[in-house]
């Protein structure tokens, strides 16, 4: 056998070792890890609303009407499959009219003066996805759920508080409402849409 030869020999021998290390045994130990660890993140964070699945806890869903609370704006309104940003800059005159435009809406819905909502109600999140809105977002909207569902502010804001991130959740960043997750425990205490 020539040297070639080994070499080849030794270089397919290295692939199906390789192959089989890390094309299957580490992708499945990390699966495994990742089910007994996180099963609610490794199987898509999926909320269920009276025995169905309603969404995922890490997908933004649209809001309509005024008996849920409102995620961030996004740029791709609320749609999975072609997830992304505006990518307009900072000084674009469309990005200004857009933040102008949806600060005038929230402070209407909200009743309150256009100085008083938070940026992140104005502003979409990278992905367009993004669940979770800042608490004083949150706070913007207690009272006018709570007005139109009938529940009084100190219920609506147990349910936020509930769905607020703190602690070891909020390390890496800030707290945060999770949206789609606390209009499911609305819509649990509501019984309807």
């Amino acid at each position: 056998m020539n040297a070639y030869a080994r070499q080849l020999l030794t270089a397919l021998r290295f692939l199906l070792c390789a192959t089989l290390l890390l094309g299957l045994a580490y992708p499945v130990l990390i699966f495994g890890i990742g089910q007994v660890v996180a099963p609610a993140q490794a199987n898509g964070s999926i909320i269920t609303v009276d025995g169905k699945a309603a969404g995922s806890s890490r997908l933004a869903q649209p809001v309509t009407g005024q008996n849920f609370f409102y995620p961030r704006p996004s740029a791709v309104e609320w749609d999975a499959a072609v997830s992304s940003a505006s990518n307009l800059g900072p000084n674009q005159p469309a990005l200004i009219e857009a933040i102008a435009t949806n600060r005038a809406e929230v402070a209407a819905r909200e009743k309150v003066s256009p100085d008083a909502v938070p940026i992140d109600a104005v502003t979409a999140s990278g992905s367009g996805l993004d669940p979770d809105i800042s608490p004083a977002y949150a706070a913007l909207q207690v009272s006018r759920v709570a007005e139109a569902t009938g529940l009084g502010e100190a219920k609506v804001k147990e349910l936020v508080a509930a769905n607020t991130s703190s602690g070891i959740n909020a390390f890496l960043g800030q707290p945060s409402v999770n949206t789609t997750t606390l209009n499911a425990a609305l819509f649990q205490v509501l019984g309807t849409p």
